[in-house]
């Protein structure tokens, strides 16, 4: 059974436009920190890890979105995420946005693993492949 990653985020105010409902662009760096927090946390390996020590990055290359219902200035936020598709150098990721019961957001980001200095994919290392393939789930 694979693995779901979740974090909780409460919408602020800098999330919101001036009806008090998040802009929608804020959604993507809300799917971004959970990417981030998704490394740091699941897959224990932080961006600074990645970038500053390792060398490579994990660009968004492609990105879906479905707004379902709007979120309010203090709603919290559980997403959710869980890897769909694991190639090579790629992952196809899963995200979901919840307050309560009720669907806010739904993502469908691509990652792709960078060498920093070429800017050219290179394979997942082993250790995070690894850890990658505990939240892959092929169903649904």
């Amino acid at each position: 059974m694979a693995q779901t990653f979740a974090h909780t985020i409460k919408v602020l105010f800098q999330h919101c436009d001036p009806a008090g409902i998040v802009f929608y662009p804020r959604y993507f760096e809300m799917v971004n920190q959970t990417v981030e927090e998704w490394h740091e946390v699941g897959l224990q390996h932080s961006f600074s890890q990645m970038h500053l020590e390792s060398g490579y990055g994990v660009p968004t290359v492609s990105i879906g979105a479905e707004f379902t219902a709007p979120s309010k200035m203090g709603d919290v936020l559980t997403w959710t995420l869980i890897v769909k598709k694991l190639g090579r150098t790629s992952a196809h990721l899963h995200i979901e946005a919840h307050c309560g019961d009720q669907l806010r957001m739904t993502a469908t980001p691509v990652l792709v693993s960078v060498h920093m200095k070429t800017g050219r994919p290179v394979p997942w290392s082993e250790k995070i492949r690894d850890r990658m393939q505990a939240f892959l789930n092929v169903e649904g």
